[in-house]
């Protein structure tokens, strides 16, 4: 025989696997992931607490009139007004949902399935624009409809996304037309 084919027929494969490598590689990577989970869930709760001389929100009165428009479609999310990316979590206004508006001479009813409802009144409104992004969540160019409005001390910038885009301008001008309106009568 050739002294190559002793070479190769002399080697052994190496073993394929070392499991209790790979058991402490995935208990390892498993472990770092519930510590982001937990930093992230921590810093959440501290924005929470930071942000905790919200008032409570408004609810919608008994009677708050005839609906000039209605929307349904998704609730993104609150922010500081003129800051997108600085998310309200206090009073639950940074949990999304699925939200139904209806706009009515008394202000704007946000009724979210599965998160609180609130209500912004006529006279805490002040404006409303067709925008392309808040906090965590950013769209084409006119594809959210952010409403600014005031709450206690604050000016809140909140976003929805209707199921049909169409409406965010005819509910820009509606809630604007109302704001001068309520303006002009003050």
């Amino acid at each position: 025989m050739t002294p190559v084919l002793l070479l190769a027929a002399e080697k052994e494969s190496a073993e394929v696997t070392d499991w209790a490598a790979r058991i402490g590689w995935v208990v390892g990577l498993a472990l770092f992931v519930v510590f982001v989970y937990w930093l992230m869930r921590e810093g959440w709760k501290w924005r929470g607490t930071l942000q905790g001389d919200l008032p409570e929100l408004p609810s919608a009165p008994d009677d708050p009139g005839p609906a000039r428009l209605t929307m349904t479609g998704r609730y993104h999310g609150s922010t500081t007004a003129g800051q997108w990316l600085d998310r309200i979590v206090a009073r639950g206004l940074g949990t999304r949902s699925r939200a139904e508006l209806t706009l009515t001479d008394a202000g704007v009813d946000v009724v979210r399935p599965g998160a609180g409802d609130f209500f912004v009144p006529a006279a805490a409104l002040r404006g409303a624009r067709l925008d392309k992004g808040i906090a965590g969540k950013v769209l084409t160019e006119g594809g959210l409809l952010v409403v600014t409005w005031a709450h206690g001390e604050r000016l809140i910038d909140s976003g929805f996304r209707s199921d049909r885009a169409a409406e965010h301008t005819e509910w820009a001008d509606a809630l604007n037309d109302m704001i001068s309106t309520t303006e002009g009568a003050r």
